[in-house]
């Protein structure tokens, strides 16, 4: 099995988005900056306040807090909250995965609601092929897993989300 640290990019062309998180400093002050760059480039986003903890090919890690904003009638993580933190996550690791010379979009996803949140929430979006022109051809789908844990890591969501990768 390929870890994402073993995707390697090599020669080619990552996105802007991508691009900037790595100008940026590796560190804590580096991802909340990202962060915020990354909600004013997609407000709706903003709604679940993320943290991008870690993004690099083949893998991402994103943080929202449970604040009101994202509460249910129950007082717990709404589960669309999740959804948006899942799509979040997913979106971060394409832009890291996915070459400058192809293009991605989200067409489907599933979400199975697997216990209640009724803490921050850690969304883990993970890949282990590597993604090229040449495996893409004219088009093709990629699952997304996306993991979503409780402060006691205790899965309480998981999404699959589709995309639809093509050449530019």
């Amino acid at each position: 099995m390929t870890r994402s640290a073993d995707i390697d990019r090599g020669s080619v062309s990552v996105g802007s988005t991508y691009a900037f998180r790595r100008r940026l400093p590796q560190n804590a002050l580096g991802a909340a900056i990202f962060s915020l760059g990354m909600v004013a480039k997609v407000p709706y986003f903003g709604t679940i306040l993320p943290y991008v903890r870690r993004m690099e090919p083949g893998h991402c890690e994103v943080v929202a807090p449970n604040w009101f904003g994202v509460h249910n009638h129950l007082g717990t993580f709404h589960a669309i909250a999740a959804c948006n933190l899942a799509e979040t996550a997913m979106g971060m690791l394409m832009e890291a995965t996915v070459p400058a010379d192809l293009r991605w979009i989200p067409k489907a996803m599933s979400s199975h609601y697997l216990a209640k949140a009724a803490t921050r929430l850690t969304a883990v979006a993970h890949l282990d092929e590597v993604i090229t022109a040449a495996t893409v051809g004219e088009g093709a789908e990629i699952v997304v897993p996306i993991t979503i844990t409780d402060t006691r890591g205790i899965e309480v969501v998981h999404c699959d989300i589709i995309c639809w990768v093509t050449p530019k």
